[in-house]
C-alpha cells in the first residue's frame, strides 16, 4: 500500500474496501483486508477464493455481469 492510497466502502454493510489513489488513474483496485489488494481487471476472478468472488459479486452486480463471461 502505497502512503496516497486511502480506503473506502461504498456502502456501510459492504465487506470490500475500494482503494482510492488519485495517482493511479485508471486502476480499479479493492481489497477485503485492507492488506492485500486486487485489481479488478487483472485479478478477477482467477485471483479471487471462492469466498471473496462471491462476495464481490454480490456487491457488485453491475461488475459481475460486465465479466461473466470470464
Amino acid at each position: 500500500m502505497e502512503p496516497k492510497d486511502k480506503f473506502y466502502k461504498k456502502s456501510p454493510s459492504d465487506v470490500i474496501w475500494w482503494v482510492d489513489n488519485p495517482e493511479k488513474v485508471g486502476e480499479w483496485l479493492f481489497s477485503f483486508d485492507k492488506k492485500k489488494i486486487f485489481n479488478m481487471f487483472s485479478d478477477y476472478p482467477q485471483g479471487l477464493s471462492e469466498e471473496q468472488k462471491a462476495i464481490f459479486d454480490r456487491e457488485n452486480p453491475f461488475w459481475a455481469d460486465f465479466f461473466k463471461n470470464r
